[in-house]
């Protein structure tokens, strides 16, 4: 008998990918792939989140950041990854629904497998606190009457610049664009004057609001931000303008269904956790979680729906 138990304990070493010898997953620290620079909204957002799934999987999860491109880089990144679920990454709606119209991407929709969404972002329309237009009809004026040269706006990509980009499109304003890695990046230029205008989430714009060095003019989301109820929509000051995007958590494609099983729970477990929840509410960013099944649908959805909105922005679009 003892020989007997000697040899399955040896089977049970050598085939660990067996249910009764395989390891639980996670049996490591995980790392989660972010496609925006240290500081910025959607990092910051994703360390909140990190440190909820950490309380949720029982291991460290460790941010990484892979900037540039649009934000594109991070995506990039996450699909070359091996698909164990050691590696998870961040995927906004803009990096995988608006940008792949406008640039070459090396990856599709089909190279993720989505864990779920977590949240949607809040933007507001930003200028200097010293610029002469204190309104969304100046600063549009402003725009138009610039002598041949445009008004330069900051962003760090889709859909930021895609409301811009409607914004002229639909008033006859000239602006132009200034690629950053990052929303605080923009607004930080903003605030030394180098650009114009920005659109970006309250987290990165009211500390300069606060120091005196940007004014904040509208919201360009569906609705007026809760903590600012008097300033109007970008659609209320007279252009029917506004954007919208999400952040959400996916794998590369072909990670094991019970370990994407196993992250969704996590995550779903994660967004209802009080800390996070109060973070990312002031972060300007809404709490709300979908299925990975649900916030692939609505990538897709989008994806479908952007190219010709793009188009009758006026927005540059890649040949096909």
């Amino acid at each position: 008998m003892s020989r007997i138990r000697k040899l399955l304990a040896g089977l049970c070493v050598c085939f660990s990918t067996s249910v009764v010898c395989a390891a639980p997953y996670p049996d490591r620290e995980v790392r989660l792939i972010v496609n925006y620079g240290a500081g910025g909204v959607t990092d910051v957002a994703s360390r909140l989140l990190a440190k909820a799934l950490e309380q949720e999987l029982k291991k460290p999860v460790v941010v990484e950041n892979k900037a540039g491109a649009q934000a594109t880089l991070g995506p990039a990144h996450l699909m070359r990854q091996a698909p164990d679920g050691y590696t998870l990454g961040i995927i906004t709606l803009s990096a995988v629904s608006i940008t792949p119209h406008m640039i070459d991407v090396p990856y599709t929709l089909d190279d993720f497998e989505f864990i779920g969404g977590s949240g949607r972002y809040r933007y507001g329309l930003a200028v200097p606190a010293n610029a002469p237009y204190k309104t969304v009809q100046e600063f549009v004026q402003a725009a138009r009457d610039a002598d041949g040269q445009p008004l330069f706006f900051g962003a760090p990509g889709a859909p930021n610049n895609l409301a811009f980009f409607d914004i002229a499109k639909k008033t006859g304003a000239k602006l132009e664009q200034v690629l950053y890695k990052s929303g605080t990046e923009a607004v930080t230029a903003l605030g030394a004057g180098q650009i114009a205008a920005v659109i970006q989430t309250p987290s990165e714009i009211i500390p300069f609001v606060e120091s005196g060095k940007v004014r904040l003019l509208a919201s360009v989301s569906p609705d007026r931000w809760q903590t600012l109820p008097d300033m109007p929509t970008l659609k209320e000051a007279g252009v029917d303008v506004e954007i919208g995007s999400w952040m959400g958590v996916a794998v590369p494609k072909g990670t094991p269904e019970p370990v994407r099983a196993r992250l969704e729970q996590a995550l779903a477990a994660a967004m209802q956790n009080p800390e996070l929840i109060n973070g990312l509410n002031k972060m300007g960013i809404d709490p709300a979680h979908v299925s990975g099944q649900q916030y692939a649908a609505i990538l897709k959805e989008e994806y479908r729906l952007m190219l010709p909105r793009l188009q009758a922005a006026g927005a540059p679009v890649k040949e096909r």
